[in-house]
């Protein structure tokens, strides 16, 4: 990449986004898009903000915004989120501010190698004087760079220390509140064991916990194996889902000269494609009556004989509920298993039957998987970095090359095929990454986002950013290391910094496209009036069409966390990065504090457990730039560099010293927290009812889920 592709890059993403932020300023004002920009405080009751003339005022009102009106509108999830990205853009700007104007002058006035043969080809030479690579092997102004690597490490230990006593604290206030919450009064019971002969198990279970907490024990819930019941269920909804589009289409259809109107009809056949054409009204009756039945029978079938060896246990008081949580009920590690319980829709039915023992071969077979994914997606994220280079491509497809000879077409390519590549080839990862964390047996869709979010996490540093660095500098040599094997080194050490070039646009194309398109939210604009025009018949499936569901923290941790880490990685090595990377997280923390307020709804609530899950990524992404400098320097033929040595053994004793003084009360409750008074004695029945699964949550049934 020459340096007019990168101008081109730059100056095109910072275009698109001044168009997509003026859009969003034209059509959010707009009443018939309301539904799109304002959800959140829509389904709140909240009116939509008052229209502006200025294109500007959503960041006035993002800005002014307080942690207080975040947690109330979005959250404390979505709090701690902006703890993340406020912790990292202050790194970043702490970091930029001792470096840039340090080590730009001492790179630029290097002279002891030629500029020219700073990269594989003298390409790029504009910004390669400004990069660690411009200092001649043993200069004595590499200290400059180690103290600098210093610098960035300790700023990191600070701000990661402040951020996770001001998470607690948040989390804690959170816990506080005199708010009645139905999971403070409850705990999920695993591996209970077989019960004796002619007892139950709800009278094995009462009786058990009504021995150790007497005077608090409510009832318990026996979970069952509702996976038939469901089915029925969800094929009944779907068909009163289908009535009331039926119905609305009837009424549609009367007019004033048809006041008669014209019944729809259907198809009974594949995809209502063939079969025999029947009335569609008459016909979903027929259906909903016989699935009725059909429902109640499978719920007593259900309740009676499909019984786990799992329970919700409840108590009348919040203080024992959470002392339950965190006590060793029995002497094996594998029977009466005594956890938190989630918020009742997290739940993951299906997962509570499993016992210890095929959790624990679940997990280390989903991680066995998900190594094998990382080790051999290695392999085309290495060669789509290395093929998607414009000279590379013409090699690969030479009846392209009358193409790319024009300029302009050229330039263009240049500037964004690369990026483009990498960011579709990731899209795909997150549902299989999703799907495999729920096949651990996890009991929770919090706690399956955060193993997503960590193996998504772990995929992308370890492909796109050690496959990128990696997989494209020894890709253009590899003939040369065929002749000379031990010039991987120094080919490395050459290529390092041009390597940072890619991913300055990458992190470019992500905060101004992406957060472009964030904002202006296009994509869901188009999807939801097309859905409206041609699909939606009733005011729900309308509700249903522009319900913007969350954050997807699953993927959104992960990609923050990529731009950390390539940021991190390359912040001393080629510091012209520092300012994209602190412009990426400046922008997305306003922009997305936009849309916490306005946009998204938040589908479970943590109370912000995934920031040790955060911390400890954030931590190591500094290992693995502490861990490339030492090697770095190596490379580099400075022996002081060993003096790195040192600061990733800083970091895990850190890691050790955060872990054992904070995360135990993000794993449980604090009794000190939940002791609290609260502003209403509990409705036990509503906490009760609020945890019975929908496939059997009937009023027919409703006092005897779990009973029989």
């Amino acid at each position: 990449m020459d340096f007019s592709s990168f101008v081109t890059s730059l100056g095109t993403s910072f275009l698109l986004f001044v168009v997509f932020m003026l859009l969003f300023a034209w059509v959010s004002g707009k009443p018939e898009n309301h539904v799109i920009y304002y959800p959140n405080r829509i389904l709140r009751g909240l009116s939509p903000t008052p229209r502006t003339r200025n294109p500007l005022s959503w960041v006035k009102e993002a800005y002014s915004s307080t942690e207080d009106d975040i947690i109330s509108l979005s959250g404390v999830d979505s709090a701690v989120y902006f703890v993340f990205l406020s912790t990292a853009f202050t790194m970043l700007v702490v970091s930029g501010i001792a470096l840039l104007p340090s080590l730009l002058p001492i790179s630029i006035t290097d002279h002891s190698i030629r500029l020219e043969n700073t990269t594989s080809n003298g390409t790029f030479s504009e910004l390669d004087k400004f990069s660690m690579g411009h200092i001649g092997k043993g200069s004595p102004r590499l200290w400059a760079y180690l103290i600098a690597v210093y610098w960035v490490s300790l700023a990191t230990y600070y701000l990661l220390w402040k951020a996770y006593k001001h998470v607690s604290e948040i989390r804690a206030t959170a816990l506080v509140s005199p708010e009645v919450r139905e999971a403070q009064f409850a705990v999920l019971v695993r591996d209970i064991p077989v019960p004796l002969e002619g007892e139950s198990r709800k009278e094995q279970i009462n009786s058990y916990f009504k021995a150790i907490y007497p005077d608090t024990f409510y009832r318990s819930m026996v979970v069952t194996d509702n996976k038939e019941v469901n089915k029925i269920w969800e094929e009944l909804e779907k068909y009163r889902k289908k009535l009331a589009t039926a119905e609305a289409v009837y009424a549609q259809s009367k007019t004033i000269g048809m006041p008669e109107g014209t019944k729809p009809t259907n198809r009974t056949g594949f995809l209502g494609l063939c079969g025999k054409k029947v009335d569609t009204i008459d016909y979903c009756n027929e259906k909903i009556t016989e699935l009725s039945s059909k429902l109640e029978a499978e719920q007593k079938v259900t309740l009676r004989e499909k019984q786990v060896g799992s329970a919700l246990v409840f108590f009348t008081n919040r203080v024992n509920a959470a002392s339950a949580a965190q006590s060793l009920h029995a002497r094996m590690v594998d029977t009466w298993t005594v956890m938190d319980v989630p918020e009742p829709h997290q739940l993951i039915w299906r997962n509570l039957s499993l016992n210890y023992y095929e959790r624990e071969v679940r997990k280390y077979t989903i991680y066995f998987v998900v190594a094998l994914i990382i080790f051999f997606f290695m392999i085309p994220i290495a060669i789509i970095s290395a093929s998607t280079t414009l000279q590379n491509l013409v090699k690969l497809l030479p009846f392209i090359k009358p193409i790319v000879e024009i300029a302009a077409v050229r330039t263009v390519l240049e500037a964004y095929l690369p990026q483009i590549a990498l960011i579709v080839f990731l899209a795909l990862l997150p549902t299989m990454l999703m799907f495999l964390s729920k096949a651990e047996g996890i009991p929770s869709e919090s706690h399956a986002v955060r193993a997503a979010s960590g193996k998504y996490f772990y995929f992308i540093v370890l492909n796109v950013f050690i496959g990128v660095t990696i997989g494209g500098s020894l890709y253009d040599n590899f003939k040369e290391f065929q002749h000379n094997p031990t010039g991987i080194a120094d080919t490395l050490a050459r290529n390092l910094p041009d390597n940072a070039t890619f991913f300055l646009t990458f992190v470019a194309l992500r905060f101004f496209v992406g957060y472009g398109l964030e904002l202006s939210r296009l994509v869901p604009l188009i999807i939801f009036h097309l859905k409206k025009r041609y699909l939606c018949k009733t005011e729900a499936e309308v509700k249903e069409a522009w319900a913007p569901g969350d954050f997807r923290y699953a993927t959104r941790f992960p990609a923050d966390m990529l731009i950390l880490t390539v940021t991190l990685c390359y912040s001393v090595i080629a510091p012209l990065i520092i300012p994209f990377g602190a412009v990426y997280f400046g922008l997305g923390w306003i922009v997305m504090r936009n849309q916490a307020l306005k946009v998204y709804v938040p589908t479970f609530e943590s109370y912000g457990r995934m920031w040790p899950h955060i911390h400890s990524r954030f931590l190591a992404a500094l290992v693995l730039y502490q861990v490339t400098m030492v090697g770095y320097f190596g490379l580099r033929l400075f022996p002081y560099g060993a003096l790195v040595i040192p600061l990733p053994i800083m970091s895990l004793i850190f890691a050790f010293v955060c872990n054992k003084k904070f995360y135990r009360f993000f794993k449980h409750t604090a009794l000190e927290v939940a002791c609290r008074d609260l502003q209403e004695n509990p409705n036990m029945e509503r906490v009760y009812d609020s945890f019975c699964p929908p496939c059997l949550n009937s009023d027919k049934l409703y006092d005897h889920v779990g009973d029989a």
